[in-house]
Parts: structure tokens; C-alpha cells; sequence
């Protein structure tokens, strides 16, 4: 598949240019005469040049063109990452140049291995123009390699220059041969960008090499067998840090109709063992785990891709009678659930803690919203401080009689409605933990309510939601006879709403969202000293 008439022809002559660039470099290394020196910094300027050349043609492409086939924009926005790392790679040759001329004995840089790095770095461009114009991920892996190949050189030169400095070597000498490596390290850097562009090219996903090995181990693959095109599909709206995606055709007996989730390794793990929790508790409210791996840090998992809907798309394109259904579901899976894990034990509340956690990050997005004290009038305001004290002292007094199992997580885009199979299921369960069944509550209806669409047809139905859900949890509290749950939940839904700010850029919501949060919460301080079960949870707060 050709680029575009205009940049095929440009991208092979940049990609020759920076190798010749580079191939210069080790000779100067090798024999630093001033003529190889004036040609390689005169080269520079014909690679900035060609470099422009480059890039304006791809961005006339991608915004000048009537062509809007996603793969070939793929292909161009690739291109242009891939002109961008190359240029990036002549640039450390130049500052490669430029180091050997602090050298005072410029045969001290031989007792280091500095040729395989330069071969290793020669090896990896010749791939790149190949690997781009046929989107060959095998090619794309073995540039990425390269990275990995120059990090260990990196490596070994840096202790045997450390270990010479400490026995007295020549400094200056020792300094620059560690900084000739070092932007023989920064090629490799900008090497692996290029491999992984050559991947996004083919695929039309960005994945960093991690993750795509991660991806084609978990499908079992083999190191030298590429995912085909089109086979997987990013799925963002994700706050999580993992990397998630769908999976969409066969790999072998495991890979149809599967999630793949690449991240932490300790909290994918911790999924792990909460689906496994919940699998065992009602089998088929979670999703299956097909494939589980860890490598070092991070771990990849495959899990079953579930029918359905999440219950926020659900919302906002069904019509009244299907949102009442799948509100019944909700009630029912989740009052069954509760039942069945509820343990009498008492569970203190930790809304005040969980607040004070997220300030910082609130007041970083919206550094306008007050915290000092205020006088209006002849009412003094507290300050958030003085209100957050208080808030924790009665908080104290507020421990929930019983802990159930809760999702921990409990939005509306993590429960999934199959309407064919008529139930509800739990996904993103990293969260998942014993603990107060109000903390799942609010969660619930602060996820509702923090959506910022302002429609009224669809304002009522997200209203609809939590009032069914309220109703349920009131009903279930009842029967329980947790007589301070309403107390309980508005200290929930304070801590929720505030901390809500810290996702929602538009002010004026944020400043919504953060005020009615301060507000339930001095309705929480100044009910201390009377009976909870005094304090009515009000329902308008939840109302826009």
C-alpha cells in the first residue's frame, strides 16, 4: 500500500539520510577529522529541511483530502511519527559528533564496545522503510528489539565507565564517552517509537510494545505470528490505567469474543481474585477469566466480552419501560447479593478520609472552588478545614450495624444489562471489598447524577434510576433495621459529589458538584449530638 504520491519517495530518502547520518557519526567516533565533522552538521540541516518537507505533506493529507479511509490516515499519521523519530535520531548522531570532540585521547572511548551499538542502531533503519510501506508488525517487533539491544549496551558501558571514574581514569575522557552512549541509548528510545508506530499502522490501534506482546501471548500466538488487522479494539472511557480492548476474531480455541486488559500486575491480580470471589459466590454475574499472565510489573488478562450494554448507555437510548426493567434487575441482583453476604459485625464510615484523599486533585482541576472561611452578613462559613474536622468527629459515631460484599466500584458503566438473557452483570472489580452498603449506594446515584447531560427527557431518566435505586436501598435498610443508614448515605454521597469535580472540566458542574457535596456535608455536622436516625438523606440534592 503506497503512502501518498509525495511522501513515499521523501520517506525513503530521509530514512537513507539518517542512516548515512548515523554511519558517519561512528566514523568520527572511530576518527575524528574535522571534514567528517563539517559534513555531518551540514547533513543536519538537508535532514531538518526534508523532515518539513515530510511533515507538511502528511498533515495536507490528513487534513486536506477528501480520502477519510481510516487506514490510510493510519498510515499517514504513522508516517509522520516515524519522520519525526528519525529526524530525532540524526539529531543525537550530531550531539554524538559533538561529544567526541571533548575527548582528549580520542582512543579512550575503544576500551568500551561502542561498535555493536551503532551496528544494532544501523540494522533497525534498514527495517524502517520496508516495515512502514508494508505494515509488517514481525519487521515493527525487530525494531522495537533494538531498544532492548541498545538499553543493555547502555548498561554495560555505564558500570565499566563508573567503575573507571572510581579508579581514577581520565574524567573528562570517561564523561564523554558516557554521553556518546548515552545518545546511543536515547536512539533506541526513539527506535521503539518508530516500531510502534509501524504497529499502529497495521493494526489502526496504538499499543506500546508491552502491551502488544502481552495481547499476543495471551492469545497464544507465538512471538512471530502478528495480530491481523482489525482484530483489536481499543475500548476507552476508562479512568482504570490499564489498557483495555476487544478482541474481536479467532486466534485458537480461547480468543472469540474476548476483553483483553494489559496494567499493574498487583491490581490485576486483585481483579483476578475478586471475580474469582464473585464467580464463586453467583456464577455468571462476573465475566469468566479465559487467560491469566504476569511479567514483572504488569500482567495481562483475557475475560469473556459479556452481551448487553453497560446501564449508562442504556439509559441514554432506551426508551421508559426497558430502563424500568433493567432497574428491577439492578435491585434484585444487588438485594440478593447483599442478603447473601451480609455479616453482622459493625463497619466504621470512612467518607472523611476518602475526601480528604481526593482534595488535592479537585483544587489542581479547579483552584476557584473555596476553602478559607467566609462571613456573609452575620453567618460565618467555616472553612473546608474546620468543616472536614467536624465531618470526621461526627463520622465517629456513624458505624454501619452489618458489612455486605460491595462491587466497590459501583457506576452505572460498570453493571452490564443483557436484555435477551434478562440480568445484570459486575465488570471492573478491582475495587471489590466488605463494607458498608451505603458506600455503593451513593456511588450508584453520584454516577447518575454527575453525567453532564442537561437534557430534561434525559435528566429524568437518569433521575428515574436513582430514585428506584434509593427506594430499594431505603426498603432494604428498613428490613434490616439500620436505623442511621440515611446519615450514613449523606455523609457517602458529600464525599462523592465533592470528589466528583476533579473529573468534570466544565465549571459551573464542577462548582454544582463540589457545593452539594459541602452541603450534605454541614448537614452531617450540624445534625451531631441529636439522633441519626433523625437525619433524612434529601432526595432534591440529586435533583439538577
Amino acid at each position: 500500500m503506497r503512502i501518498l504520491e509525495g511522501i513515499e519517495e521523501n520517506f525513503r530518502f530521509m530514512v537513507l539520510e539518517v542512516s548515512k547520518q548515523v554511519a558517519s557519526a561512528r566514523s568520527v567516533v572511530e576518527r575524528p577529522e574535522p571534514d567528517r565533522i563539517k559534513a555531518i552538521e551540514s547533513r543536519d540541516d538537508y535532514i531538518d529541511n526534508l523532515k518539513s518537507v515530510i511533515e507538511n505533506a502528511c498533515w495536507g493529507r490528513i487534513h486536506g483530502s477528501t480520502d477519510r479511509n481510516k487506514r490510510t490516515l493510519d498510515l499517514v499519521r504513522a508516517a509522520n511519527i516515524i519522520n519525526i523519530n528519525l529526524e530525532r535520531i540524526a539529531d543525537y548522531a550530531v550531539n554524538i559528533v559533538s561529544q567526541v570532540q571533548y575527548l582528549s585521547d580520542p582512543g579512550f572511548i575503544r576500551r568500551y564496545n561502542y561498535r555493536e551499538p551503532f551496528v544494532d542502531v544501523d540494522k533497525a533503519l534498514g527495517l524502517v522503510f520496508a516495515a512502514l510501506t508494508r505494515q509488517d508488525v514481525t519487521l515493527a517487533l525487530r525494531i522495537c528489539r533494538a531498544e532492548f539491544a541498545l538499553d543493555d549496551h547502555f548498561k554495560t558501558a555505564f558500570d565499566a565507565i563508573l567503575a573507571d571514574l572510581r579508579q581514577g581514569e581520565s574524567p573528562e575522557n570517561a564523561i564523554s564517552s558516557f554521553n556518546i552512549f548515552r545518545y546511543l541509548e536515547r536512539m533506541g528510545d526513539a527506535l521503539l517509537n518508530i516500531g510502534e508506530a509501524v504497529i499502529f499502522a497495521a493494526l489502526g490501534e496504538k499499543l506500546k510494545i508491552h502491551q502488544y506482546q502481552a495481547l499476543q501471548d495471551s492469545l497464544e500466538l507465538g512471538a512471530e505470528t502478528p495480530i491481523p488487522a482489525g482484530d483489536f479494539h481499543s475500548i476507552w472511557g476508562t479512568r482504570s490505567g490499564c489498557r483495555i480492548g476487544r478482541v474481536q476474531d479467532d486466534h485458537g480455541p480461547r480468543s472469540k469474543g474476548v476483553l483483553f486488559k494489559e496494567g499493574n500486575a498487583v491490581k490485576l491480580a486483585r481483579e483476578k481474585e475478586n471475580i474469582e470471589r464473585w464467580s464463586r459466590l453467583a456464577p455468571g454475574l462476573a465475566p469468566n477469566i479465559q487467560a491469566f499472565q504476569t511479567d514483572g510489573d504488569s500482567a495481562s488478562m483475557l475475560i469473556e466480552f459479556l452481551g448487553g450494554c453497560n446501564v449508562q448507555q442504556l439509559v441514554l437510548t432506551a426508551d421508559t419501560e426497558i430502563i424500568e426493567n433493567a432497574c428491577f434487575l439492578i435491585t434484585q441482583t444487588v438485594g440478593g447479593l447483599w442478603e447473601q453476604t451480609l455479616v453482622r459485625r459493625p463497619v466504621p464510615c470512612d467518607a472523611v478520609a476518602q475526601l480528604r484523599s481526593r482534595l488535592d486533585d479537585v483544587f489542581r482541576l479547579h483552584p476557584e472552588l473555596p476553602a478559607d472561611a467566609k462571613t456573609l452578613g452575620r453567618v460565618v462559613v467555616p472553612s473546608l478545614a474546620e468543616l472536614l474536622a467536624a465531618a470526621e468527629t461526627a463520622e465517629k459515631e456513624l458505624v454501619a450495624p452489618f458489612a455486605v460484599l460491595l462491587h466497590g466500584d459501583f457506576n452505572l458503566n460498570n453493571l452490564v444489562y443483557d436484555h435477551t438473557a434478562q440480568r445484570i452483570h459486575y465488570i471492573d472489580l478491582h475495587r471489590t471489598r466488605e463494607g458498608d452498603y451505603a458506600q455503593d449506594t451513593a456511588v450508584f446515584l453520584v454516577s447518575s447524577f454527575r453525567l453532564p447531560f442537561f437534557d430534561l427527557r434525559l435528566r429524568g431518566q437518569f433521575e428515574l434510576v436513582m430514585r428506584r435505586f434509593l427506594e430499594f436501598a431505603r426498603a432494604f435498610a428498613a428490613e434490616q433495621g439500620d436505623a442511621a443508614f440515611e446519615a450514613r448515605l449523606t455523609l457517602a454521597v458529600a464525599r462523592a459529589l465533592a470528589t466528583s469535580a476533579r473529573f468534570e472540566v466544565n465549571r459551573p458542574f464542577a462548582q454544582e458538584l463540589f457545593h452539594r457535596g459541602i452541603y450534605l456535608l454541614t448537614r452531617v455536622v450540624a445534625h451531631a449530638g441529636r439522633p441519626w436516625e433523625t437525619l433524612a438523606f434529601p432526595d432534591s440534592v440529586l435533583v439538577y
